[in-house]
């Protein structure tokens, strides 16, 4: 059986401040924007190369707006982009790695600033997060582990 995430439900406060950040300075796709009915929206984006996207609007989710942790984004160059989203005005953090060597702690413990030694694929991040303070990373993968 194949099991393809497909979309993340984002809990936002403002829906056209979302969308403004996530289209506008983003760039991700624009997919749908459906406002169904009096507090039930939904809008729907996809980053660029990505097979998934997210959604947010109104009615969608009971999480706390800024309330999602750990999504990530994947790139091939990390500091170009972290360039890419600088010049687009996101506050970035990073690059940074974990003292394990292996995957970033969730409360930014062992975070150490720079790339990762020999810059190994999967090893290096960044973060940055929206409006309403959902945390994104980055994570540079330039060769996938097997299977992937």
């Amino acid at each position: 059986m194949d099991l393809k995430l497909e979309v993340v439900v984002l809990p936002v406060s403002d829906v056209d401040k979302a969308k403004e950040f996530y289209l506008g300075t983003l760039g991700f796709r624009a997919d749908a924007d459906f406002p169904i009915e009096e507090g039930y929206r939904i809008v729907q984006a996809t980053p660029p190369g990505s097979a998934a996207s997210v959604i947010f609007g109104e009615g969608l989710t009971s999480a706390p707006a800024g309330s999602a942790r750990g999504l990530h984004l994947i790139v091939t160059d990390i500091e170009k982009a972290i360039g890419e989203l600088t010049a687009r005005g996101v506050d970035v953090d990073g690059p940074f790695h974990d003292a394990t060597g292996a995957f970033h702690h969730a409360d930014g413990t062992h975070r150490v600033p720079g790339l990762a030694p020999g810059r190994p694929s999967y090893g290096t991040f960044a973060s940055f997060a929206d409006p309403d303070g959902n945390e994104w990373l980055l994570q540079e993968v330039t060769e996938r582990a097997p299977g992937r």
